[in-house]
């Protein structure tokens, strides 16, 4: 839900399945329910400019939410590399759909659900540890502070509350992770 809703602004539909979201009164259960009030509230027009605004943008939006650009300031820069290696050793290929760099966050985390899913799961590998690999080596370190910098922009209103979700879900991801076997 995280990776489609940077990728590409919400639909009516989305945005009606997203209000009907419920929570309770944990950090994320309470972030969900803001997140399906913003959703109560939004149309698809309005949040289509607020994620054009903050994450697309004419010249560029006022979040750059990709991996190089918040490791090293440049854009295709070696973090992109990175991943590019180890899409290739994982057999995932990028759309020929698709054509800004892998390295969005919203392709992370889809890349990391399909991972979690099986999607990519040839038997080469375990899933499971590479879903956790790869959260470690490209959305750890970016992944909260994209979420701070999208819930903080200017434009921010049903972003806002996506961001705030969205960071608490990746910081207990974090702290999952960090949990002995």
């Amino acid at each position: 839900m995280l990776a489609a809703l940077l990728r590409r602004a919400p639909t009516d539909e989305m945005l009606a399945q997203l209000a009907a979201l419920r929570g309770d009164a944990s950090p994320l259960g309470m972030a969900q329910m803001a997140l399906a009030e913003a959703a109560r509230t939004a149309t698809a027009d309005s949040v289509g400019r607020e994620h054009f605004s903050i994450l697309v943008g004419i010249a560029r939006g006022e979040v750059v939410p990709y991996a190089s650009f918040y490791l090293t300031g440049f854009l295709n820069d070696r973090p992109l590399a990175a991943l590019r290696d180890d899409m290739q050793r994982l057999g995932i290929a990028r759309s020929d759909k698709v054509f800004e760099p892998e390295d969005h966050i919203g392709s992370l985390l889809e890349i990391m659900g399909g991972l979690l899913r099986g999607d990519f799961d040839n038997g080469s590998f375990n899933a499971d540890a590479e879903a956790d690999g790869f959260f470690e080596r490209h959305i750890a370190r970016v992944g909260t502070r994209i979420m701070d910098d999208i819930a903080t922009a200017p434009s921010a209103r049903f972003y806002r509350a996506v961001a705030n979700w969205g960071s608490i879900w990746l910081t207990l991801e974090q702290d999952a992770m960090r949990l002995p076997p």
